[in-house]
């Protein structure tokens, strides 16, 4: 009896031993097959040409990112001399004449450097008035409407 066991016990020892043979074997030719896929590609003719064109593409992306940087701070220099900021007040400086004829107009950039230029209207003339604004400031005198003006237009 003791025998039969043990030739039972052998012969599913080998059945399982085959299996695990014929397994390897399978999952050996498909990763075989997933390898020759994945080093071939589809343009390079090995891994080694597939690495150097991506290292190539990366290297590529560098440089344009780094020209995108230098313009991007190149725009950035330029847009805080534009013009940012504008506001215009309306105001009747003769209070025994007409409607509110008269304004004053703030153009300022983000340095607060600009102009603001006022125009006083009345039944006789009208005058026109530019006064250069530096860092928020004007060597000239400033009216209450064209402080407003340009307290209204600078930029946040």
């Amino acid at each position: 009896m003791n025998i039969k066991l043990d030739s039972v016990f052998l012969l599913v020892f080998f059945v399982f031993t085959g299996i695990a043979i014929l397994v390897g074997a399978v999952w050996m030719v498909m990763t075989e097959k997933r390898l020759k896929r994945f080093f071939l590609g589809k343009k390079a003719k090995d891994l080694e040409d597939t690495i150097e064109i991506l290292e190539k593409n990366i290297n590529d992306l560098k440089d344009a990112k780094i020209k995108i940087e230098k313009e991007i701070t190149e725009i950035n220099k330029k847009l805080r001399k534009s013009v940012r900021g504008l506001e215009t007040i309306r105001f009747n400086p003769f209070p025994d004449q007409g409607s509110n004829q008269s304004f004053a107009m703030g153009i300022l950039n983000e340095d607060k450097d600009g102009v603001v230029i006022s125009s006083l209207y009345s039944r006789e003339r009208m005058s026109i008035f530019a006064k250069p604004i530096k860092n928020g400031k004007s060597e000239y005198e400033l009216t209450d409407e064209e402080k407003e003006a340009l307290k209204k237009a600078e930029v946040n």
